[in-house]
């Protein structure tokens, strides 16, 4: 259920679902829609040539999962709008075949000074593969609808 400002508290961990096992079809579709053609996502032979021994996926596909995946939880019909990013890493690759999870941890939170109906929440998403290796760390500043007065 999505939240408002208000329930998003620091310190907060929520789990996110469902685990997504990546498909050749999802990196295939998401290189080749953002026209991003590096054979690292595309070639499996240019792949086995590299430090990773073959193809791996798109880093944006696997940060597009990890904050995507929490919206519903989190933000959906309460956001205003995503203010940007402040730090995004992706400490392991992401292979075909991988079975991701997500997490998002709330680590701040404050009043708006431009919107008074809004707040600004310090997400941090997190993601794991199978092996439950970090493979995507994402901090990002979103800016939240307070829970409506009631003015009856």
């Amino acid at each position: 259920m999505s939240k408002y400002f208000e329930d998003l508290n620091p310190g907060d961990t929520y789990e996110h679902h469902p685990h997504r096992t990546v498909t050749d079809v999802d990196n295939l579709l998401f290189t080749t829609l953002t026209h991003n053609t590096q054979p690292l996502h595309l070639d499996e032979e240019f792949g086995k040539t590299t430090m990773w021994g073959g193809r791996i996926v798109h880093s944006l596909w696997t940060l597009s999962y990890v904050n995507g995946v929490s919206v519903t939880d989190l933000t959906l019909g309460t956001t205003l709008g995503n203010l940007g990013y402040e730090e995004i890493r992706f400490p392991n690759p992401v292979r075909l075949g991988d079975t991701l999870r997500s997490e998002t941890t709330i680590l701040s939170r404050r009043e708006s000074s431009k919107y008074p109906d809004a707040g600004v929440v310090m997400f941090e998403h997190r993601g794991y593969n199978q092996r439950n290796e970090c493979v995507c760390i994402a901090k990002r500043a979103g800016l939240m609808m307070k829970r409506p007065v009631d003015k009856a």
